[in-house]
């Protein structure tokens, strides 16, 4: 499955659409992780938990958008936009979305 950000495969022919396909992953950051992410703010540097869990969250909801585009009988994905945010009362939840448009590649 080839998955890009581009609307198109260089070399290759888009002959069929097959829709809109999307991947979610909604994941939680844990106390501990929190209270070290809090230190690290103070003294400065990266937050490594926070870059781990998200990177495990964007592949999570590429790997769901992939799956629904195998479902409609694409074998690619193009337009791929993909957006964080997060979501709850304390903003706790860490949300990945990849969005993009299954097609079938020559």
């Amino acid at each position: 499955m080839i998955i890009t950000t581009t609307p198109a495969v260089e070399g290759r022919r888009i002959v069929n659409y097959h829709g809109i396909v999307s991947g979610e992953a909604i994941l939680g950051a844990n106390a501990f992780r929190d209270f070290f992410a809090a230190i690290r703010d103070v003294v400065g540097g990266r937050s490594g938990s926070y870059e781990k869990v998200l990177r495990s969250a964007r592949d999570s909801a590429l790997e769901e958008m992939a799956e629904e585009a195998q479902r409609k009988g694409a074998n690619a994905v193009v337009g791929v936009d993909i957006d964080y945010g997060a979501v709850g009362n304390t903003e706790s939840m860490l949300m990945v979305t990849a969005n993009g448009t299954a097609v079938t590649l020559e």
